[in-house]
Parts: C-alpha cells; sequence; structure tokens
C-alpha cells in the first residue's frame, strides 16, 4: 500500500505525463511542420516517456530483481519504447499516460478502500483525564494502564476499553458497532476506545492497554485482512504471473511470425507491440482485489470484520447458519425469577454468587447482579474452575461446592434429599427456564431458575437470513430442550431444527455433520462456542468486541449484537461474488477481442491502449461499488430496545 508521499508523487509524474502528451498531441496535430515545432513535439513526448515510463520501468526491474517475475508495468513500457522504435511514438506515449493514468487511478481507488478502517485511528484522542488521589490529571492515552481511573466529561471520547464505575449516560458507538443509537450506560457496563460520551459525567476503570484495545484489534483484523488472499485472489495472482510470461514470450513469436510473412520489420514489431498491449492481463489480475477489498470495507465500517477475503468468499456459498442460543439469539441477560432451598435464601444466594464469581457465563452474571440487587456479599470462594458444559465446582469454608445443570449434579452423586421441596424441584426441572442446581458434593442444596429472553434483532434477523438464500438455521444449545423450545418458538425455528441438552463437543460434531450437507456458518459468542466456531465453514463471533476468544476462534466478527447484519454480510458476500464473476468474464472478453483484433484484423495501437487501460479502469469501479456500505443501510431496527444497566456491545 502507498503513503501519502508516494501517491502524491505518482499523481504528480501522472499530471506530467498527462501535460507533456497533451502538448505534443497539440503540435503534432494542430501546429504547422516546422523544425522548431517538432523539437518542441519530440521534448514533450521525450518527457511523456521519462515520467510515465521510467518509473513503471524501475518497478517492473524491481520485481524482476528481487522476486524473479515479471510485471506488467515491464510489457507496457516494452511495448511504448518498440512503438517509438518503429516511429509510433506519440502512440507510445498515449500507451504510458493511459498506462500512468490508470495506475494511479486504481492506486487511489484501492487506498480508498484499505484507508476506510484506517479512520478510526484519527478518532482516538491523544489524552484524558485520569482520576488521582487529589484530583484529576491530564495524561496521554498511552501512558494508561489497567486499573486507571479515567473522568469522561460530556462529548468526550473514550480513551480506552473499559468498565463504567461511576456515572451514567448514553454512548455513541456508531464508531465501532456501526448503530447510530446511542446505548445507555450504567454502573458496570462495558465501554469501548473511540465511542463518544453523549451526556454525563462517567469515571470508567481502564481494563486494557491501548495496544490491547477494540480498535487496535479492529485494525489488526483488517490489515490481516486485506494482507490475505481469497482463492479467487490467490488464482488471479498465479494467473497473472504465468501469463504475463506467455504474453511477452507470444508477442515475441508474433513478431517471429509477422516477419515470416512479409510484413516487414517496421510493421511487424507495430502489430506486435499491439498484440503485447492487448493480451496484457491488467484487468484480470486487479479485478478480484477491487471487489474484494471493497468489500472488506465496507463490511468493517458496518461493523462486521471478515478475517480475510477467503471468508468473505465461503460466507457467499454458506446455505446453513447454526447458531448457539444464549447470548446470541437470546440477550444473554438473564433474571433470576425463583429460588426453591433448604434455610435462608440470602445465604444460598452469597454462596452460588460467590462461586459464579469466578464465571463469565450469563446465567452466572444473572446470579451476581441478583445478589448485588439485595446488597449481598458474594462468599469468598477459591480454586473455582469450569466444566465445560455443566457448571463449575470451587472450595468455601465448608469444603467443595458446585453449581450447574442435572449433568453436573448426576456426575456429583448429588440426591434430591435433603432438600425440603424436592417436588418443587422436579417442577423446575420440566419448565421452560432454565435451572441452577447448588450442591456440596453428594449433597443438593437448592436450585434457581433463570429466565432469558430473544434479542430484538433475532427475530428479523433471521427472516431476513431466510430471505436472502439460507435454507435452514439451526439452534445449538447445552440448556434443556423446553428451554430450546421455547425461544426457537418466539424466533421461527422449527422444532427439527433445535438441537438441545448439548456439550461442546455436541456442538462440534452437530456443525460437522451438517458441513457435509453444505456450507455452514456458526454464530457463538463464548469459550464455549470455541471449537464450533473453528469448525464450521465460516465461524462468525457475536459481539467480539469484547470477547477475545471469539476474535481468535472466529473467521468473521460481529462487533454489534444486531443478528440482521448478518443476512446483511451474507448478501453483501453474495453480490461481491457476482461481481467478481462481471470483472473476469468482461476483462476476459475485452482481453480476447483485442488479441482477435491484433491477430487477425490490424487493431490500432491506440485503439489497443484505450480498450485495454478503459478495461482496466472499468472493473475497478465496478468492484468500488461494493463500497456503498449495504451492511449498515440494511440492518433492521430495534436497536432502540438496548437499553439499560447492562447494555453492551
Amino acid at each position: 500500500m502507498l503513503n501519502m508521499s508516494e501517491e502524491s508523487g505518482r499523481l504528480a509524474l501522472t499530471g506530467l505525463t498527462l501535460l507533456a502528451m497533451l502538448v505534443a498531441g497539440a503540435v503534432h496535430f494542430l501546429m504547422p511542420p516546422a523544425v522548431h515545432w517538432q523539437w518542441t513535439e519530440a521534448g514533450a513526448l521525450l518527457l511523456a516517456f521519462a515520467a510515465g515510463g521510467v518509473p513503471a520501468a524501475v518497478r517492473a526491474l524491481t520485481t524482476l530483481w528481487q522476486e524473479r517475475e515479471l510485471d506488467i508495468d515491464l510489457l507496457m513500457v516494452i511495448a511504448a519504447l518498440a512503438a517509438a522504435a518503429v516511429g509510433a511514438a506519440l502512440e507510445g506515449g498515449v500507451l504510458l499516460m493511459l498506462f500512468s493514468l490508470s495506475t494511479t487511478l486504481e492506486q487511489r481507488a484501492m487506498g480508498r478502500a484499505r484507508r476506510a478502517i484506517e479512520a478510526l485511528m484519527e478518532l482516538r484522542p491523544d489524552r484524558t483525564l485520569r482520576r488521582t488521589a487529589t484530583g484529576t490529571e491530564e495524561v496521554a492515552v498511552e501512558d494508561l494502564m489497567p486499573g486507571d481511573m479515567v473522568v469522561l466529561r460530556p462529548g468526550a471520547r473514550v480513551p480506552v476499553d473499559g468498565v463504567v464505575v461511576v456515572g451514567e449516560g448514553s454512548i455513541d458507538e456508531s464508531t465501532i458497532t456501526g448503530e447510530s443509537v446511542p446505548v445507555h450506560k450504567a454502573q458496570g457496563s462495558k465501554v469501548f476506545e473511540a465511542t463518544v460520551n453523549l451526556h454525563g459525567v462517567l469515571e470508567v476503570e481502564v481494563r486494557r492497554r491501548l495496544s490491547e484495545s477494540t480498535v487496535a484489534r479492529m485494525i489488526q483484523l483488517v490489515t490481516e485482512a486485506q494482507a490475505a488472499r481469497s482463492p479467487s485472489e490467490r488464482f488471479s495472482e498465479w494467473f497473472g504471473q504465468r501469463y504475463t510470461v506467455a504474453v511477452l514470450v507470444g508477442s515475441i513469436l508474433a513478431f517471429a511470425a509477422f516477419l515470416w510473412l512479409g510484413r516487414g520489420w517496421h510493421d511487424a514489431l507495430y502489430h506486435a507491440a499491439t498484440l503485447l498491449v492487448a493480451a496484457s492481463p491488467c484487468a484480470i489480475v486487479i479485478s478480484v482485489p477491487a471487489a474484494i477489498l471493497s468489500a472488506l470495507s465496507a463490511s468493517a465500517r458496518g461493523g462486521v470484520l471478515f478475517k480475510g477475503g477467503a471468508a468473505l468468499e465461503t460466507l457467499a456459498k454458506v446455505r446453513t447458519f447454526a447458531f448457539d442460543k444464549t447470548g446470541t439469539l437470546t440477550t444473554g441477560k438473564q433474571e433470576v425469577v425463583e429460588i426453591i432451598c433448604d434455610g435462608d435464601k440470602d445465604d444460598f444466594l452469597t454462596r452460588i454468587a460467590g462461586l459464579e464469581a469466578h464465571s463469565e457465563h450469563p446465567i452466572a452474571d444473572a446470579i451476581r447482579r441478583t445478589a448485588e440487587a439485595r446488597g449481598l456479599t458474594p462468599f469468598p470462594v477459591r480454586e473455582a474452575k469450569a466444566v465445560p458444559g455443566e457448571g463449575m465446582v470451587g472450595l468455601d469454608d465448608q469444603g467443595m461446592l458446585w453449581a450447574g445443570n442435572a449433568r453436573l449434579a448426576a456426575r456429583m452423586g448429588a440426591r434430591s434429599r435433603p432438600v425440603e421441596h424436592p417436588e418443587a424441584i422436579t417442577a423446575l426441572h420440566k419448565g421452560a427456564e432454565t435451572m441452577v442446581l447448588l450442591g456440596r458434593g453428594a449433597k443438593l442444596l437448592g436450585a434457581l431458575l433463570v429466565a432469558d429472553k430473544p434479542r430484538a434483532s433475532s427475530l428479523e434477523g433471521i427472516k431476513a437470513l431466510r430471505a436472502s438464500g439460507i435454507e435452514r438455521v439451526e439452534m445449538l444449545t447445552g440448556d434443556r430442550r423446553a428451554v430450546a423450545e421455547r425461544i426457537g418458538a418466539a424466533l421461527g425455528i422449527a422444532s427439527d431444527e433445535i438441537h438441545a441438552d448439548l456439550l461442546p463437543e455436541d456442538k462440534v460434531r452437530l456443525v460437522a455433520d451438517m458441513a457435509t450437507k453444505s456450507k455452514v456458518a456458526f454464530v457463538g459468542d463464548g469459550v464455549n462456542d470455541a471449537a464450533a466456531l473453528a469448525r464450521a465453514d465460516v465461524g462468525i463471533a457475536m459481539g467480539a468486541a469484547g470477547s477475545e476468544v471469539a476474535l481468535q476462534a472466529a473467521d468473521v466478527a460481529l462487533l454489534s449484537e444486531d443478528i440482521s447484519r448478518l443476512a446483511a454480510a451474507h448478501l453483501l458476500s453474495r453480490r461481491t461474488a457476482r461481481i467478481i464473476r462481471q470483472n473476469l468474464i468482461f476483462a476476459m472478453g475485452a482481453m480476447a477481442t483485442l488479441v482477435i483484433g491484433g491477430l487477425f484484423f490490424n487493431l490500432p495501437l491506440p485503439l489497443a491502449v484505450v480498450g485495454h487501460e478503459g478495461g482496466t479502469v472499468l472493473v475497478v469501479l465496478n468492484g468500488l461499488r461494493l463500497l456503498a456500505d449495504p451492511i449498515r443501510n440494511r440492518s433492521t431496527a430495534g436497536n432502540g430496545q438496548r437499553k439499560g444497566a447492562g447494555a453492551t456491545t
């Protein structure tokens, strides 16, 4: 990618080439044949060859020396020199002028696509207010460390990722998620770098250094995505390198054939140069990356980050979407609705909240919030660890403590006695909500019930996916069948598309089975989903602005929690595939037409030049149509529901 000084230099050389050719053309066609005008034309042509040809020759020779590859630039320089050698210097100059102009336009257009995400860098504040023992001090953002407290006044940009500790207000998160509706923040809410505090004074605890922030990871992801090659790009590059050699060899053979046919040295060289221009694969080579980079930039602005063109191309072929339930199709903001236990319920809550304090699961968050709302302090639990797909275990002052589902209870050999109301627990277990059991060894201490609800965008998002050509939408969850059926019914997911009571390895197995029938995308949000995300043809991390695990495992990061963005991203990928096909068909058709004209119909060199360079510019412009950002424009409403103290992105 060119930096600004290189881009400015190339623009200046292109302008000089264009000016020189205007002078040469004006003299050649408008001025009387006089010696001084001939010298003027020759000087202008020499300047055009120097400004338009020398940089291309340097690039070509550098590529040949360093990478042992013939570059398309070399073909253009050779063709221009061949034209000058047969007395068609004006045509050679036109070739270099148009080649320089098209190359500059391509670089600027591709630079526009690449720079779309870099605009985020300019949104980062340089300095911020840090809370001290005596007040506040202004410090450089890069000096902030995890644990520091920063003060955000109305209108201030969030300097780094953190959590609100004091205050309440709305944050404009459009720079991160692409959503224009402000999100309400209160104590415990996550905030992300480069977002804007609209009103209220917030005190935020720093959770990540600047180099590890959401924006830094976004830029890293997009940079890696743009550097990675999709299958179509790899083929285009492979084809271009080998075809360039074929064109050069073919032009030499054509020159020899024209001589053998008795056309004469001058005429043979002219037609060989014409064939060299006509057969050059510039449009074919540039047609794929123009579309891919434009689509990557458009999706990034809409809050969907592809890790590379390969994921973008594969998503276009996906016909099955598999969703994790909790935190993906649902809000993940569950609430404790009932508690059954022996003895004091507050003591029960402090015990289970102390264990769940070591978990990031949405159910654990609901339990902690309930304890906090009652003014309870979680009881200290040590050596806590997760049992994937089942729950948590740890040690408190009385020994081993566990909390989880029926599978974990069975593993522990837990009995319903001596809980006073085992029949109530049995009723809970049969319900359509989620039950969490608490026990100590084989003794069951009690249970609580939590309920979740679908996201506001899930129903419309799934409808949009089906409308975009998705054949099946599957729900995969470790929750009980009754819970899954309740959510599935609300979202229009059929019973045969719901898979419940799953362990993480079950999700991987199901995704693998689906992948044998068609391309499958899996959408998840947590540690338990990492294996399934990696196994799917396309892994999509939901709400990845705060999930490191999801970013590592997935091919696509959905920064927003708006499910409808997936349908828009799927449509964008399919549109990208169509534009790539259009570009390749047009480029190959135009090249074939020009080559046939050069071989059999005495195609003039200027016409070959215009056809070649014009076709190159057209495929680039066709690819740039993808920059129209369809993801943000097509996302459905429902963001206004995302209010509340626990709102996150």
